[in-house]
């Protein structure tokens, strides 16, 4: 009976029932929203983390995180392959460069990654069918998910390789040549990404040195325990390079994003924020119900029904509202997911574990509400009333 009596109560309002629901809906939207954003800051921040092909690597001790790596010997790659299980090791370098857009004229920033080209380097679609081109000098293979920004007025990058075989452009004011795409994406560091061989990196870069590279990484034997070998080549590389397991990487860069930067911080405050709005608007939708109808839970009480039985009334209104407040909350941010990654090329997308997550929260939101609107009831004297 609870639930029909609370529905009817809510529909006796429609104008104030609608106003709830888009109060809801606001909250829900705000923190399905920040939540997306915090999660694709990490998901995207370890895209190179996560699919580099290594065991172990090497990170200077003065970097920070990914983007702006400090350089390290390459000694430190030839001293890690004296222990037995190390059975390969790839230089990587890495630093940020200027991108001369070929139609607009426009200059980004973007990242410029050197490595051997026999190296198995990546793990990403496009990457090993295209990677022994750029043994020829000047020529790059691109990230085709990078930001708008990189791309032509009117088609994509992709449709620009597949009509000509490629496109010259300038990085760093040296012409260089696109001839091949892969697929990375874009993050909140890195705008867009370009790869080519040692060699053509060091003429974007005459500056750096060969002996001195921003990632070391080690593939180990097949039967090597990855954190046994790290703690091994720990003691015995000296103290200017971080060595970790790939799971060490992935978590401080993480780290570094959740904790070091505001980012990490403001996304989750937006989504406590969220969270407090919609609790602010459930109470005074509910307090103004409660408050209207206190005649009709009186008499209820006086024919004998309990306090918890009108309670339940008022609960049973706050699981309507979060539910029909909830669901079109969720349409909206699983649009606005589709448009943001349109834009920016970030993995935004409504999972199904973060949208049970704001379903709880938003039950939660509203069961809160509802526990401080229904006091007025608790402490109802039909005597008073009448």
């Amino acid at each position: 009976m609870r639930a029909p009596l609370g529905w009817l109560q809510l529909r006796h309002r429609p104008l104030r029932l609608l106003v709830a629901i888009a109060g809801i809906a606001f909250a829900v939207l705000l923190i399905m929203m920040q939540l997306g954003f915090r999660s694709a800051l990490f998901e995207s921040a370890v895209r190179f983390h996560e699919r580099f092909n290594y065991d172990i690597a090497l990170f200077s001790t003065d970097s920070v995180f990914i983007v702006r790596p400090q350089a390290f010997s390459i000694r430190r790659l030839y001293q890690a392959m004296g222990d037995e299980a190390v059975v390969d090791v790839s230089p990587v370098y890495l630093f940020p460069a200027v991108f001369k857009n070929p139609w607009n004229n426009k200059r980004r920033s973007i990242a410029a990654i050197g490595f051997e080209p026999s190296d198995p380097l990546l793990d990403t679609p496009g990457f090993h069918e295209q990677r022994s081109q750029v043994s020829r000098q000047d020529v790059l293979l691109m990230d085709a998910a990078s930001r708008p920004e990189f791309h032509p007025p009117d088609h994509s990058l992709s449709e620009a390789v597949a009509r000509s075989g490629g496109f010259k452009t300038e990085i760093n004011d040296r012409a260089v040549e696109v001839t091949g795409l892969f697929e990375m994406g874009t993050s909140f560091g890195i705008d867009g990404t370009v790869m080519t061989s040692v060699d053509n990196w060091l003429r974007l870069f005459p500056d750096r040195p060969r002996d001195e590279i921003q990632i070391g990484l080690l593939r180990l034997d097949a039967a090597a325990e990855p954190d046994q070998v790290r703690d091994r080549l720990r003691e015995r590389l000296p103290q200017d390079v971080l060595v970790m397991t790939k799971a060490d990487f992935v978590a401080r860069e993480r780290a570094y994003w959740n904790s070091a930067t505001p980012i990490g911080y403001v996304f989750a405050f937006g989504a406590i924020m969220g969270l407090v709005v919609g609790a602010i608007i459930v109470y005074q939708i509910l307090f103004a119900d409660v408050t209207e109808h206190l005649p009709e839970y009186a008499t209820l009480r006086a024919v004998g029904y309990s306090k918890h039985f009108v309670s339940g009334i008022v609960l049973s209104q706050a699981l309507i509202l979060a539910v029909l407040g909830y669901l079109p909350g969720v349409l909206a941010a699983a649009w606005l997911y589709s448009r943001a990654a349109a834009a920016t090329n970030l993995p935004l997308y409504v999972t199904s574990e973060r949208a049970l997550t704001v379903l709880a929260m938003t039950l939660l939101m509203c069961a809160v509400s509802a526990l401080l609107a229904v006091r007025k009831v608790h402490r109802l004297d039909p005597a008073e009333v009448f």
